[in-house]
């Protein structure tokens, strides 16, 4: 679980009723997931909330990592025949910042197999969020027609990821995030990933209105995962549900403000399936 915001904001500093509010730096320039001890380094409450149900808990202290407020987070995993659900929920007692996701990597060949550029991505997205060197949204949302970015029809990870286009240099590979075309907070299908070799399909469905998608550009085998097996330059897709990065400093990007008393709701949903023709 990342939080409390998810991705980076510009220099650990974004305004709030009228007050400058300053965060931890821990990515410089920025201020990324949460600062130093975000929510994945955290405790949490956990408890059965059904048959293959569980709710985690966690109270975000006022102060803590810099943020204003006391936030009270419960975030409910559920396993259905198909899928892992994910739902968020958080109340806070002053106004607030809150952009919640799930930052876990897929490799549907299997863990530690090698890369995943062979992996075919389609999203729903006909935009996405250009950055600076630092990986700051400037603020764009630039089209991804004509680009390595247009993944609106199935295209493998690794087909464009090594052209010489600016946003793909800043990355290291493919770290943006997508604008999703739907417009409202209904659940809706944000991408699809196919494993040709395997057969083996993801969905993910959202509430949100971007995801963040990660090509382990940064992994360099020096991690050791399951069955003893390193995790290898871009050995894993994150596809991170979420509201944009540095939406406190962009009065046009969706807000990720919650207000007192208020309630922040999120869904998101990891569907599995396999090709049957791979049988």
């Amino acid at each position: 679980v990342i939080g409390r915001y998810a991705n980076r904001i510009n220099n650990g500093r974004f305004a709030l009723n009228g007050d400058m509010i300053s965060l931890n730096i821990n990515n410089r320039p920025s201020h990324l997931h949460g600062g130093l001890r975000g929510f994945d380094k955290v405790v949490w409450e956990g408890k059965p909330s059904g048959n293959a149900s569980l709710q985690l808990s966690y109270e975000s202290k006022h102060g803590q990592e810099g943020y204003p407020s006391n936030l009270r987070v419960t975030v409910n995993y559920t396993l259905t025949d198909d899928a892992l659900e994910i739902e968020y929920n958080a109340r806070t007692d002053q106004d607030t910042i809150v952009n919640l996701t799930n930052h876990s990597y897929f490799n549907l060949k299997r863990a530690g197999e090698g890369n995943v550029l062979e992996h075919e991505l389609q999203l729903n997205a006909d935009r996405f969020t250009s950055v600076d060197a630092n990986l700051i949204p400037t603020g764009e949302l630039r089209s991804v027609k004509g680009t390595p970015f247009d993944f609106t029809n199935p295209v493998t990870i690794g087909a464009r990821i090594e052209e010489s286009d600016e946003q793909l240099i800043f990355g290291k590979g493919y770290d943006q995030n997508f604008v999703l075309t739907k417009t409202d907070k209904t659940l809706g299908l944000a991408a699809r990933v196919h494993e040709p070799t395997t057969g083996r399909i993801l969905e993910v469905w959202t509430t949100e209105p971007g995801v963040q998608v990660y090509t382990g550009n940064f992994l360099r085998g020096d991690l050791v995962g399951k069955e003893g097996k390193p995790y290898v330059h871009r050995g894993g897709l994150c596809l991170e549900t979420q509201h944009f990065p540095d939406s406190p400093n962009h009065a046009e990007f969706p807000s990720t403000i919650l207000k007192a008393d208020e309630t922040f709701t999120s869904r998101t949903i990891f569907r599995f399936s396999a090709d049957e023709r791979q049988h």
